[in-house]
């Protein structure tokens, strides 16, 4: 019988201890529950391991095919670019590996219904009717990227998000890169007609950004006592999580690739962008999650 291939979890990574081992704590619950399955993760930045060590890891205990998954929500810089590359690396460096790349998770139904089980959380109980939620108002708050794909994606979960579950509205908003900020957009909810919000962060583990949001939500919550503002979880190492990695995971080694072509500013000409068009593919260095400091020139890139 083939042995499969094995599978690889890339994260972000984060300045936040909590978060870093949320991730790792993750990984070994996947391992866990794929005990015939080598598994392994690593980070792209900021947190240990190492996307190489893990890859290290893997090839030191016999592996020699793998599946990487992006633990990624949208398809920015990292899942585009940077993961690719380091994968173009480690292959170099261990001669004789193979390895398929797979698609973030992006706004899965699975993980929508997260998401609402969150909202219903911060609401004050579980199963809410769409005639509970019909004063409510949610801002959907993500990471903020340049790449205006991977925002574009934020808006999709959002809309995805209102369909057939009764709220008011959902709006977007972001913490970092890109407008409206969280207080922008719980303007834009007042002025809306909102009387009652709760700020969603679409992050999957805690970690210095979502720890602004709610920073910056309890902030403006006191400038603003008259509007009910409540803040929701992060999505978490729920069930469904776990089976939405396992599904992208499927997906690469069969080789169902579907990443989002049709709007990437590295293929598309769109307005202000048209410069990244065909650019080519190498690591970079990405702004720190808690100040976005840049160590010196690099070149966005990507391929897929």
């Amino acid at each position: 019988m083939t042995t499969p291939p094995a599978l690889l979890i890339a994260g972000h990574g984060t300045r936040d201890e909590a978060g870093a081992e949320a991730f790792r704590d993750f990984v070994r619950e996947l391992g866990r529950r794929n005990p015939r399955l080598p598994v392994a993760g690593g980070f792209i930045e900021l947190s240990p391991p190492p996307l190489g060590e893990a890859v290290t890891a893997l090839v030191e205990g016999g592996v020699r095919r793998f599946a990487a998954v992006p633990l990624m929500l949208v398809s920015a810089g990292h899942a585009k670019g940077d993961i690719p590359a380091a994968l173009a690396r480690e292959k170099e460096r261990h001669p004789g590996i193979s390895y398929t790349y797979g698609r973030p998770l992006g706004p899965h139904p699975a993980l929508l219904s997260v998401l609402e089980r969150r909202l219903d959380e911060a609401l004050g109980g579980t199963g809410r009717t769409p005639q509970d939620r019909s004063d409510v108002t949610v801002l959907l708050v993500g990471r903020g990227s340049t790449d205006p794909d991977a925002n574009a994606e934020v808006h999709k979960a959002a809309r995805l998000l209102w369909e057939g579950r009764g709220y008011a509205g959902v709006e977007t908003a972001f913490v970092s890169l890109a407008a409206p900020d969280v207080p922008s957009g719980l303007d834009r909810c007042v002025r809306l007609g909102a009387r009652r919000i709760v700020v969603l962060p679409y992050f999957l583990f805690t970690g210095i950004l979502p720890d602004r949001v709610r920073q910056q939500t309890e902030g403006w919550a006191d400038a603003h006592p008259g509007v009910d503002v409540r803040s929701a979880d992060v999505i978490g190492p729920e069930p469904e999580l776990l089976d939405l990695v396992m599904e992208r995971y499927a997906e690469a080694v069969e080789g169902d690739l579907r990443m989002n072509c049709d709007s990437c500013v590295y293929r598309i000409a769109l307005p202000g962008f048209e410069d990244k068009v065909g650019m080519p593919q190498q690591p970079h260095f990405h702004p720190d999650d808690d100040g976005h400091h840049h160590h010196g020139g690099h070149t966005h890139s990507h391929a897929h």
